[in-house]
C-alpha cells in the first residue's frame, strides 16, 4: 500500500468515527444528522471526474437538503477537478480552495523538559471537562456548539487518546492521536487564546509521540491547517512529504 492510500484509509477511518460513510458510484457521503453544523460530519467527497456532474451536484444538493443540512463537498486533486468546479460555481456554490500539507514524524521523540508550573495528562473522567472546555474555546473548531458533543464521542472512543496540558493548574492546550491499524494522527491540537505564542503544544506532542512509540505505531501523521503550523510541527520532527490539492464547495452558510 502507498503513502497516499495509507493517508486516505486513515482519513476516512477517522471520518467514519464521527459520521456515517454511504459509498456511492462518483464518491462518498458522510452524514451525522446529530451534528448539522459539523462540516466535517457532513459533506460529499469527491476525488476524480464524475461521469455526470450536474446529477451528482444534484444529487448532493438533494440529500443535504433532506435532512435541513448545508449541501457540502470536500475535493481532493482538484487539478483534474477544474470542470466540476466551474459547475458547482454555476449552481450557485461558493469555493475555495485549501492546498493540505501532511506531515510524517520521524520516529525521534521531542527532547523537551517540561516545567514543574506545566503538567500534561491523559484525558479520564478527573479532568474531562476542563479538556472539553479548552476545545469548545477554539472558534475554528466550531466552538461550543460542534466540540461539546464531537469531544464526548471521541472520549469514549478507544481509537482516540486525548491529553490536557495545565499551566499553574489552569486548562490551557489539548490535543489527541486517533489509531487506526498500525497509523496514528494527531488531531484537535488546540491552545487557548491567552496562553498561544508560548511553545506549550510541543511538550503535548511530546507526549504523543511517546504514546504513538509504545503503541509501536509504524507511522504517525499531522495534517497542519496553514503554513504557520506547518512551520510548528517541523520543529518537532514532523517533516511534509506532501500536499494534496483541495477544494472546499458550499451552497450557503460559513466556510
Amino acid at each position: 500500500m502507498n503513502l497516499l492510500k495509507q493517508i486516505n484509509e486513515l482519513n476516512f477511518a477517522l471520518l467514519q468515527s464521527f459520521s456515517t460513510k454511504h459509498d456511492r458510484p462518483w464518491g462518498t457521503f458522510f452524514l451525522n444528522r446529530q451534528q448539522p453544523d459539523y462540516y466535517d460530519a457532513n459533506h460529499a467527497y469527491i476525488s476524480t471526474q464524475p461521469e455526470h456532474p450536474e446529477k451528482v451536484i444534484d444529487e448532493v444538493v438533494s440529500y443535504y437538503r433532506s435532512y435541513s443540512i448545508t449541501p457540502r463537498f470536500y475535493l481532493d486533486h482538484v487539478d483534474s477537478l477544474t470542470k466540476f468546479i466551474a459547475q458547482l460555481k454555476e449552481k450557485g456554490f461558493q469555493y475555495e480552495e485549501l492546498p493540505q500539507p501532511i506531515q510524517l514524524w520521524n520516529k525521534e521523540i521531542t527532547a523537551l523538559l517540561i516545567p514543574e508550573h506545566v503538567t500534561v495528562k491523559k484525558v479520564d473522567n478527573s479532568n474531562y471537562q476542563d479538556a472539553s472546555w479548552v476545545e469548545c474555546q477554539i472558534k475554528e473548531f466550531g466552538g461550543k456548539a460542534v466540540r461539546e458533543k464531537a469531544f464526548e464521542i471521541e472520549f469514549n472512543d478507544n481509537r482516540y487518546t486525548h491529553f490536557l496540558l495545565k499551566v499553574n493548574g489552569k486548562p490551557s492546550s489539548t490535543a489527541c492521536l486517533f489509531v487506526h491499524g498500525n497509523q496514528g494522527r494527531v488531531e484537535s491540537v488546540a491552545t487557548v487564546e491567552e496562553y498561544r505564542g508560548q511553545g506549550l503544544i510541543g511538550f503535548v506532542l511530546q507526549c504523543i509521540q511517546k504514546q504513538a512509540q509504545t503503541m509501536q505505531l509504524d507511522y504517525l501523521w499531522v495534517h497542519p491547517i496553514n503554513e504557520q503550523v506547518e512551520k510548528v510541527y517541523g520543529r518537532y520532527g514532523f517533516s511534509t512529504i506532501y500536499t494534496l490539492q483541495s477544494g472546499h464547495a458550499f451552497m450557503d452558510g460559513k466556510a
